[in-house]
């Protein structure tokens, strides 16, 4: 892939959006995780107009959810549901998954919009550094454990239930240290302070929405090739207004974002066309999104760094340290990881087995 120039990024973000893709969502069961605000809180909002069987935003904040959900019922006289998760805390993921055993029986769509621009080295109640843990890890833990239910709906349904990871084009110019190649865990080694420091917000974001697609390819890897299976695939929104740059002192950013920034409901669309929509035939069908990088709704293709040999050694090491740590945090990882994914207990011992 060609460096996605200045003047490529600024023609993008000033083209106008595709119109929304719309379906019937009758029956389905849709997730958005981040719905309170920004592209998530207008992906919700589509959602909603689609007539799902249930909605469910899932947000940290009560507050801020419950005015969210109140102002989609306002607009599309649609009832979605708010449910709590606080992605800083693998305890707050697994009892939203608990709950969601016990509630929901399937699901159809889910949304991993949720991400953190972070500004200084923190960790979590769980010992990650904070961005480690709520742009990759937290997602990831959820995604695996709601593969039952996602598997239960592709059993059910007529079409493939999608998993839709929200991304950037900025993971492109995300570079990863060698010591993470070489470390008995790649992820514990990103997320230490001498790794981490001097800290800097912009490239620990572009690392994050690098694990996002690199995550995103390999659980389309491990996915079953044929029916019943779900799709997976990257998003990236294009730069909108959003509440991301919150606590972000950059005069030229701020400045950039509202010269440049689109609308966060057109960011939406992109979430909305990575869910439902069915390229054409002479774009590859539907079977072009599996593990695909999305962009001004087109499947495209990723960074330099992630289709050479290099990039595809850290997915696998990525995945396997990804599986090994999360069935430690949930013992249902394990067991979902080897019944749904196609063979991946191999693939998990032996990537990870080649570090030691």
């Amino acid at each position: 892939m060609v460096h996605v120039s200045e003047w490529q990024f600024l023609k993008d973000q000033w083209t106008p959006a595709a119109p929304v893709e719309k379906a019937d969502l009758t029956g389905k069961t849709v997730l958005v995780l981040g719905a309170n605000t920004g592209i998530g809180y207008e992906a919700a909002k589509h959602f909603a107009t689609m007539k799902p069987a249930r909605l469910v935003m899932a947000c940290r904040s009560q507050e801020r959810g419950a005015a969210a959900v109140a102002s989609i019922k306002q607009s599309t006289g649609f009832d979605a549901e708010l449910w709590l998760i606080d992605l800083c805390s693998f305890a707050s993921v697994k009892a939203f998954v608990d709950k969601f055993e016990k509630e929901v029986e399937r699901l159809d769509i889910l949304v991993a919009n949720a991400a953190i621009i972070s500004t200084k080295y923190e960790k979590t109640e769980d010992d990650w550094e904070t961005s480690i843990q709520v742009n990759h890890l937290a997602p990831a833990l959820l995604i695996f454990l709601l593969l039952p239910q996602m598997f239960k709906a592709a059993e059910l349904s007529s079409s493939e239930p999608r998993i839709v990871i929200v991304g950037s084009m900025v993971h492109q110019t995300a570079r990863v240290p060698e010591k993470a190649f070489l470390a008995q865990s790649a992820l514990e080694e990103l997320g230490s302070r001498q790794c981490c420091e001097p800290y800097v917000a912009r490239p620990k974001y572009n690392l994050a929405k690098l694990l996002n697609l690199l995550f995103t390819r390999a659980l389309s890897d491990h996915l079953p090739p044929s029916r019943p299976t779900i799709i997976a695939n990257c998003i990236h929104p294009g730069f909108c207004h959003s509440d991301l740059l919150r606590g972000i002192l950059d005069v030229i950013l701020w400045v950039f974002r509202a010269l440049v920034a689109r609308p966060a409901e057109e960011g939406a669309r992109q979430i909305i066309w990575g869910a439902i929509a069915t390229p054409d035939e002479s774009q590859g069908g539907v079977n072009s999104l599996r593990g695909a990088y999305v962009s001004s709704s087109h499947v495209m293709e990723p960074s330099d760094f992630v289709v050479s040999a290099k990039g595809k050694e850290f997915q696998g090491i990525l995945w396997s340290d990804t599986v090994r740590i999360l069935s430690k945090v949930d013992p249902r990882v394990q067991p979902i990881v080897e019944r749904y994914l196609h063979h991946q207990e191999i693939v998990c011992v032996d990537a990870y087995n080649r570090r030691l």
